[in-house]
């Protein structure tokens, strides 16, 4: 988790994603949020309602019945605004994964406020059971899609407590990460149009730096496509040391690279920085990811972050932390570094009371 606040009226704060703990001005260290993590089997009242689904609360939000209203018109349960999904439908149904979150906020004064909460549109058909998004107290709320194909939600809350909660049950290939070792890379002539942006400077991306030189000076001659991407991933897998404690909400590829430290987002960003460099379109992904296939880690979840090159006429995860093939990554949200996905946006003082994430997989 990645949050920060800015003590001024005009400043927003930023919830980001990425599996960052990081320290919060003025609120010390982020042990002391109320967080807890859900990656086991579920028991007791969880375990009936996955048995037993109920109907949502009054003020919980339908995420269908949302987009029925927001169209004015009846649409398919499952209705996407993108045109494919990244895998073939065959691999679709084989495991089912549970996905919840849960942000509390106090907020001064009445305060605007943009989600990112929901599953990304890609991952539409294969979900199971509908999204439940919920807000307390009740207020109005108005989906749109942001300019890289993700689900927002805008808010007007009150003064006060604040919970934004959201869940849902996903069909899963239950399938590690691809590997495509033998996908090419395309000169940048031949590049689809909308691929282009993730050549570029973003944010915390830093390509117009000296990284380019680094990039090429360590990897230029090794020959171009998958591999290359997996050296990357490989070199700064070792390169960085992790370490929550060290986290910093505003450090730079650049940044990363010298000072060899850095949490999830901050692996992505310089992959992400030496991908671009080397002409290979880099994007940065969110989204949930358990500890399905692996060993259970006794740290309280959190959102993940990856990255995704095109190769081969389409787009693949990568990921530089775990730098390993991992089971069951459900996509929130994608742009250009993680300045673009960040999961609450809230413009006005607040406080952060409590951050939950679950993902488990069930019957």
């Amino acid at each position: 988790m990645a949050w920060r606040v800015i003590q001024s009226q005009d400043d927003f704060s930023i919830i980001g994603s990425g599996e960052q703990q990081e320290k919060a001005m003025g609120f010390g260290e982020p042990s002391g949020v109320n967080a807890w993590s859900l990656r086991h089997k579920p028991t007791g009242a969880d375990a009936t309602w996955l048995a037993n689904p109920q109907p949502s609360p009054q003020n919980s939000i339908e995420f269908q019945s949302e987009l029925n209203t927001i169209a004015n018109r009846p649409m398919p349960r499952f209705h996407s605004p993108l045109p494919s999904l990244d895998f073939p439908f065959s691999e679709i149904g084989s495991m089912l994964i549970k996905v919840d979150c849960e942000i509390a906020l106090t907020f001064n004064e009445p305060s605007a406020v943009v989600l990112m909460l929901h599953l990304h549109p890609s991952v539409g058909p294969s979900i199971h059971t509908p999204e439940r998004l919920e807000v307390e107290p009740n207020v109005p709320s108005r989906l749109y899609i942001d300019l890289y194909g993700n689900w927002c939600t805008r808010l007007f809350v009150p003064a006060g407590r604040v919970v934004f909660r959201n869940s849902a049950i996903v069909n899963d290939s239950g399938l590690p990460d691809r590997q495509v070792w033998n996908a090419h890379q395309h000169p940048v002539q031949d590049l689809p149009d909308n691929t282009l942006l993730f050549l570029l400077a973003s944010r915390y991306c830093e390509v117009d730096s000296e990284l380019k030189e680094t990039a090429w000076k360590i990897f230029g001659h090794l020959a171009a496509g998958w591999p290359l991407v997996q050296s990357i991933c490989d070199f700064v897998h070792n390169h960085i040391r992790f370490d929550y404690q060290l986290a910093r909400v505003n450090r730079t590829a650049l940044e990363v690279y010298t000072e060899r430290v850095g949490v999830c987002r901050d692996f992505m960003h310089l992959a992400i920085t030496f991908c671009r460099c080397l002409n290979i379109p880099a994007r940065y992904c969110t989204g949930y990811l358990g500890d399905i296939g692996v060993p259970l880690v006794p740290a309280p979840m959190d959102f993940s972050a990856w990255f995704e090159v095109y190769l081969g006429g389409q787009w693949y995860a990568f990921d530089a932390r775990n730098n390993t093939p991992r089971i069951g990554r459900i996509l929130v949200a994608r742009g250009r570094d993680a300045a673009d996905v960040a999961l609450t946006t809230t413009f006005g003082v607040n406080q952060l009371q409590s951050f939950k994430v679950g993902t488990v997989e069930v019957n």
